[in-house]
Formats: structure tokens, C-alpha cells, sequence
């Protein structure tokens, strides 16, 4: 009821503020309404039945509240929407690809009188829909080469029947589908990022306007005023929430027109800097008196030392790795640890000691402007607390010290989490490597200015988990104990010998259901994958009913090959954007990975510029336009 209240406000503000007119266009608001009608309604029938319904129909339309409050979500959305036309006919072309294959399969694995030879018909190609899917998973070659096994140990010729139809769907048709949608995402983005560049000047030309009409009011004339007044702008500017740092170089920019007015043109570029990649400036270094002091600072600031630091990471990892690969095959007990926590304690305090001695060379704020100090000094400073943990519990304990094990037991469990932090500090070589660097600063900019391609991806996982529970919670039931202990060629072990081999049964696939929520966005993590996903598919089938089978196939082909395609589509846009500025660009190798791409500036130098007629033009005829000069 409180989420209802909330949104009825929400829906009633929205829809006040735009008006009427407005409001009959808008069918993100007119859908707000009837979700909320509905889920109101299916709340109540919920509260008759008091909670105790089979089947929320409202928790699949949960996912439209988070879709409407985010334009940049609704923007990508209505991009994915156009996509779809243009690669149907890909997937017609994939699909008459899937069939033809499958009815030739269906002729060439018929059932034939010897029963030796019907191996690949029973298990792969007995009716239609088998068929279908069998050639389907191998689009994904999750099956690949189980299923032309029992054929080929008969006959090594009708490989060339699945080797053909792997060849041509997976290598060219899915490569084909991912071109095509790399290529008609990215013509849909700069459109949408065209006409975002539109709104934004036509609202940078309403405040122009806006400013010179109070000009005029203020002078009292009855001319036409084509300039404002520099002050004016920089009081404007001053109350303006922006980031700090883009309001800094707009402000910086502004007084630097001398003459005290500024022009319409002049104020549009003014807003440029809100295009400009932000580059972190790093702090002066402290200046030292001392000449030997100085040449310590130089020293320690070198790109050298860092290198330095990096070989003895190196080290200490490699020096991890001998003693697991001698411990491997030894009982805790038989361990000999204890050198391996007094060379660690010895690395720890290397590592403490180059982090205070480039502190000494840059300076506290200059150590931490850069992300790969902040990153390297909370390793340090949590191996350290963890250190001191190991001394205070254990001191200097050497193993021949502790007859009963116990205390060793617990202190490996320790020296075990300073490996692992160790192994992970290692990290920090990747800013040190470009190519390495590039890489990473690409992920990162993908995490901040693809967030609404998450969004997107959360709906679409929350609607299909929510839908798969509602199909087939309770479906498949774990056993108790359907295993036996049997004797092997190689040890004792317990194993299923009643499913037949790579079935879910055999491969104990029970964690992987539907019976919850969470364990429902693993299942479906793994379908997309698409490795093994036949075994979800046929299990389901056969546990609840053959039709199940639409419902995997859905979602693969909405995750893996929608999804994962874009995904790849927007990575190699990114990293191709990232690669041109690194090899073209004026920025030196420590500030690529300090600057911040925006989708803006990846499409910048496809953009066209507003004119001055086009502004002016849909600045009259917008229905909020009301300064009539």
C-alpha cells in the first residue's frame, strides 16, 4: 500500500505538470496508469484470498516502475525496439537454416530396420520437435560432438551433414546476426544521441532567450536585445547544480569574454565543456628544501620504483604458488607453514615501506589521486591489520612448538587470507601495462555510462524468474539418496548408475531450479552461457511438459543472442573509441586511464550541430514557449 501511495503521487504530479495535451501523447504515463490499476487490482484479489493465491500476476509488471522513472532506460529501450525489425530478416534466415537441416536430418536418421543402427534416431532425430531441438542446441555447439557420435562411430561420412550445418549457422549466420546488430545499434544510439544533442541546445537557446528578455525588461527598451550581459550569466551559473568541475570551466570560460556580452552562438559554446572528457589533475608534489631530500623524491617517484614494486609483487606471488605446489598433496598437519608467514611478514613490510615512500615523494593527496595507490594502500593497510591479527593471536608459534596442531590449524586458515590478498594486490601491475590499461579503463566506462543496458538486463532477468517460478516451482524434487557406492577402475566412488550419462539426474544438477527466486537467476546465468543448457531443457520437459521447451528457447535467444550481442556491439564500440584517442591523442599514457568517456563523446564526430533557423524555429513551437518578442 505504501509503494501504491507513492506512485499514485508520482503518476498525479507527472501527469499535472505536462497537462492534458501532453499527457494524451504520452504513453509511458497512460501505461504507468494502468499498471498501477491493475496491480491494485490483483492486490486485492490477493488480500481476498488472504496471500494465499497461486499466481501474483502484478510481479510481472513490477519491472515497469524501474523502466519509465529513467529516460536513458526508456531511450535504450525504444533503440533495442527499432534493432528488432532490422535483424528479422537474419533470423528468418537462421530459422529456415534450422529447418531445412532438420527435416534433412529427420530423412537421414530415420528409423531403420536394423536395430543397432537407430542409435542417432532415438536419441537425437525421433520426432520434430527433438529434431528441432537437438540442431538448436548445436547452434550453440553445447552439444557438440555428442550429438553426432552414435552416426559418425557408424559411418565417418555424416559428419559432413553436421560439420555443414554447424559451419554455415554458428560460424556465419550467429556472426552475421551479431554484425548486423552491432551495426543497426549503433545507427539507432547516435540517433537518439543526435536528437539528445537537439534538446540540449534548443534548452541552452530557451534560457538565452529567456535571459535577454529580462535584459530588456531591465533597460527598458523596446528593441530586440542579441546580447546578455556577462554578470548576469555568471550569477546564473552560480546557482546552477552541475558538477563542480564542469561549473568551474563554464565559469572559467565565461570571463574570459572581456567585453561584458556574450552572443547567442558564444552561449551555446559556452556548454561545450559539458562534452569535454574530464582529466584528473593530480596535485603538485611537495616541494623539499634539502638537496639530498629532493633527490629521494625523485627516486621515489619514478616510474622505476613503482616497477621495482611490481617484480617483488611478482616474486612473492611466484614464491605462493612453489609452496601450493609442494603442499598440494599433503594433510594440514604435514604442512611446514611457518616459513611461508615469516616471508610474507617480510614482503608485507617491503610493501608498507614503498607505500610511505611514495607518500614521501608525492605527498598524502598525491598518493591518493591515483585509483592504483588507493587500491595498493587498503591492500597494504588490511594485510597489515591481518598481520598484527596473526602476532597478537599467535606470536612467533613455531609448529614444533604446538604438539596438538590446534593453534596451527587456525593460524593457516590466516596465512591462507594473506595469500589470497597478496595474490590479489598483484592487480595492481595493470595500470604499469597500456595495453592492460586500456582494457580496464574500458570496463570502467562501461560500468558508468552503460548503466540503463543493466537495467535493461535486470528486467529482463527479474520478468523471466518470476515467470519461470510461476511455471515450474516444485517441478523437479531432489532425492534423498538415489545413489549407490560402486566400484571403480580408479577409486570407491559414489555414483548415480540408474540416469543415463549427462542427463540432469547423472550430472546432479539439483541445486538448478526454479523453486526460488534467487536460485532461479542462476539457472537462468547458466542457460545463457549455453553451456549445457540442453540438460535444463530436457529435464523440464520431461519433469512438466514438452511446451517448456518455448520457454528456454525464449530466453536464449533473448539473453544470449539479443543481449550478449549488443553487449559485445557496445564493447567494441567503446574499445575501439578508446583505442583511436590512445593512439591519435594528444593525453599522455598516465592520463588515458584517467579520463572518462562519455556516449556523447563516442558519437561526438558523428554529431551535426543545431543551426540557428532550426533552434529559433522549434523554439516558437514549442507549447511552453510563451515570450513572444
Amino acid at each position: 500500500m505504501v509503494c501504491f501511495l507513492i506512485f499514485m503521487a508520482d503518476v498525479s504530479v507527472k501527469s499535472y505538470l505536462i497537462g492534458w495535451e501532453e499527457f494524451r501523447k504520452n504513453k509511458w504515463l497512460i501505461a504507468y496508469i494502468f499498471v498501477i490499476a491493475f496491480s491494485m487490482l490483483d492486490w486485492m484479489v490477493s488480500l481476498c484470498l488472504h496471500c494465499e493465491e497461486a499466481v501474483r500476476v502484478r510481479r510481472l509488471l513490477r519491472p515497469f516502475f524501474l523502466l519509465q522513472n529513467s529516460s536513458l532506460m526508456k531511450k535504450t529501450l525504444k533503440c533495442i525496439k527499432r534493432t528488432i525489425p532490422e535483424i528479422t530478416s537474419v533470423m528468418f534466415l537462421l530459422a529456415l537454416h534450422l529447418f531445412l537441416f532438420t527435416t534433412f536430418g529427420m530423412l537421414l536418421f530415420s528409423q531403420g530396420k536394423d536395430a543397432n543402427g537407430n542409435a542417432e534416431w532415438q536419441a537425437y532425430f525421433r520426432n520434430l520437435p527433438d529434431s528441432l531441438s537437438s540442431l538448436l542446441v548445436l547452434l550453440t555447439t553445447a552439444n557438440n560432438p555428442d550429438v553426432m557420435i552414435p552416426t559418425y562411430s557408424k559411418n565417418r561420412f555424416y559428419c559432413i551433414f553436421f560439420i555443414l550445418f554447424s559451419g554455415f549457422g554458428t560460424f556465419f549466420l550467429m556472426n552475421l546476426l551479431t554484425a548486423v546488430i552491432y551495426n543497426q545499434f549503433k545507427g539507432y544510439l547516435l540517433i537518439s544521441i543526435q536528437t539528445s544533442l537537439l534538446r540540449r541546445c534548443l534548452g541552452i537557446r530557451a534560457a538565452f532567450e529567456v535571459m535577454c528578455f529580462q535584459c530588456q525588461s531591465m533597460s527598458g527598451i523596446n528593441e530586440r536585445v542579441e546580447n546578455v550581459n556577462t554578470e548576469l550569466v555568471l550569477k546564473i551559473l552560480h546557482g546552477v547544480h552541475i558538477k563542480p568541475y564542469y561549473k568551474e570551466a563554464i565559469i572559467q570560460k565565461t570571463q574570459q569574454y572581456a567585453d561584458g556580452s556574450i552572443s547567442a552562438n558564444q552561449f551555446q559554446k559556452l556548454f561545450d565543456e559539458l562534452d569535454k572528457d574530464t582529466i584528473k589533475q593530480h596535485p603538485p608534489k611537495p616541494e623539499y628544501q634539502l638537496v639530498f631530500l629532493q633527490k629521494l623524491q625523485f627516486i621515489f617517484s619514478h616510474r622505476y620504483f613503482s616497477l621495482a614494486g611490481n617484480v617483488v609483487a611478482l616474486a612473492n606471488v611466484v614464491y605462493i604458488c612453489v609452496v601450493l605446489i609442494i603442499d598440494e598433496d599433503k594433510a594440514i598437519s604435514e604442512r611446514y607453514d611457518y616459513f611461508l608467514g615469516a616471508v610474507n611478514c617480510f614482503f608485507i613490510v617491503y610493501y608498507l615501506l614503498e607505500m610511505k615512500l611514495k607518500m614521501f615523494a608525492l605527498g598524502f593527496k598525491g598518493y591518493m589521486s591515483h585509483r592504483s595507490n588507493i587500491f595498493d594502500g587498503f591492500v597494504i593497510v588490511f594485510l597489515l591489520c591481518l598481520q598484527i591479527t596473526i602476532f597478537a593471536m599467535y606470536s612467533f608459534q613455531h609448529p614444533l612448538w604446538d604438539p596438538d596442531m590446534k593453534a596451527l590449524m587456525s593460524l593457516w586458515e590466516m596465512v591462507r587470507l594473506v595469500n589470497m590478498l597478496i595474490v590479489f594486490r598483484f592487480l595492481r601491475i595493470i595500470p604499469n601495462i597500456k595495453l592492460m590499461a586500456l582494457v580496464a579503463s574500458t570496463l570502467l566506462d562501461l560500468v558508468k555510462n552503460f548503466r540503463a543496458f543493466a537495467g535493461i538486463l535486470v528486467v529482463v532477468y527479474y520478468a523471466f524468474a518470476v515467470l519461470g517460478v510461476m511455471l515450474f516451482e516444485g517441478v523437479i524434487t531432489a532425492p534423498g539418496n538415489m545413489s549407490v557406492v560402486v566400484n571403480t577402475s580408479v577409486t570407491n566412488a559414489t555414483v548415480n548408475y540408474s540416469a543415463t550419462c549427462g542427463t540432469y539426474e547423472q550430472l546432479e544438477y539439483w541445486p538448478n531450479n526454479f523453486d526460488d527466486f534467487a536460485a532461479t537467476l542462476v539457472l537462468l546465468y547458466n542457460i545463457m552461457v549455453v553451456n549445457n543448457w540442453q540438460v535444463f531443457m530436457d529435464a523440464f520437459a520431461r519433469y512438466s511438459t514438452p511446451w517448456s521447451k518455448l520457454y528456454f528457447v525464449a530466453w536464449w535467444l533473448t539473453s544470449s543472442v539479443m543481449w550478449v550481442n549488443l553487449f559485445v556491439a557496445l564493447i567494441l564500440e567503446n574499445f575501439i573509441h578508446k583505442w583511436d584517442r590512445s593512439h591519435h591523442g594528444t593525453l599522455s599514457d598516465e592520463d588515458q586511464a584517467e579520463c572518462q568517456v562519455t556516449v556523447q563523446s563516442i558519437f561526438r564526430e558523428f554529431l551535426q550541430e543545431p543551426t540557428e533557423e532550426e533552434l529559433l524555429s522549434k523554439l516558437e513551437q514549442h507549447p511552453h514557449w510563451n515570450i513572444k518578442r
